[in-house]
């Protein structure tokens, strides 16, 4: 993975590939410029904007902080100095701002619902991401309130149905506690009430219940605790959650649900700058 300063001015560099031709028209000065929030939400990207325009030699000067709500027509940062760098990267600034948060918004709404029926469930993102731009997608779901789960292949361990369709379950498991365990945890993804059980049985330390209706949720929960296995995995529920059932999921006795549409759905939320 690109490191973050790399990707941001890569994007940039898209924007601009040689130059920006009709800002050479302008003299070379300083000015100042604002940006306004034009619609409410969570913000995120602000410390992304600010390690932008330090690169470029401008001053990025805060009004508020990221994971704070921002209101219509809310001031939420200055930038100060060369009008030309200024108008360079406004636009790669703007779509920072607008994508990490409208990301960090929906994280928050989603979060808030789940936690109101259950304290303790933790959401998070899966990797349904935008290639290149994964990581500040990822960021923003974390100021959100979400957990990242994975920023990428190299982070964990993650069994899915395709690494079970070569191996099959137990020898999958096996393969994976042989080689990782007990420095990394093992997660599988289980499409069957069966198969969690199962997958329990043989050691693995975290349940991904996939496309799982809540009523298969908590008969397989029933299941693990009757056995006794309930307190010895972390189970996890992904697949067919939206904000709009997640209170069915979270009221049950599980401990992480993921979600897509977190990531896949979010709106951008609208910034615009305007020089003083």
């Amino acid at each position: 993975m690109l490191k973050p300063l790399t990707s941001l001015l890569w994007y940039l560099r898209e924007d601009s590939p040689v130059v920006d031709l009709t800002s050479e028209i302008l003299p070379e000065i300083d000015c100042s410029a604002e940006i306004i929030s034009k619609e409410k939400g969570i913000i995120a990207g602000l410390r992304e904007s600010e390690e932008l325009c330090s690169h470029l030699g401008l001053s990025f000067n805060q009004m508020t902080e990221d994971g704070e709500e921002v209101t219509p027509g809310e001031r939420v940062a200055i930038i100060e100095g060369n009008a030309k760098r200024i108008l360079l990267v406004e636009r790669t600034i703007l779509n920072l701002l607008g994508r990490m948060s409208g990301i960090a918004t929906i994280t928050r709404e989603i979060v808030e619902r789940a936690t109101s029926v259950n304290p303790r469930v933790r959401i998070a993102a899966t990797r349904k991401t935008c290639p290149g731009f994964s990581f500040f997608e990822k960021r923003a779901v974390e100021i959100g309130g979400g957990l990242t789960h994975r920023y990428s292949l190299s982070d964990g361990v993650l069994i899915k149905d395709n690494h079970v369709k070569i191996l099959g379950l137990k020898e999958a498991i096996e393969r994976a506690k042989k080689r990782f365990h007990p420095l990394r945890k093992i997660e599988i993804e289980v499409e069957t009430i069966r198969d969690a059980i199962r997958a329990a049985e043989l050691g693995a330390d975290v349940l991904m219940l996939d496309n799982f209706s809540p009523a298969e949720v908590s008969k397989t929960i029933s299941i693990l605790k009757r056995k006794g296995l309930r307190d010895r995995v972390i189970i996890e529920v992904s697949g067919g959650v939206t904000k709009d059932n997640i209170e069915e999921y979270a009221k049950l006795d599980i401990d992480v649900i993921s979600l897509g549409e977190i990531t896949r759905s979010a709106r951008i939320l609208d910034f615009s700058l305007e020089i003083l």
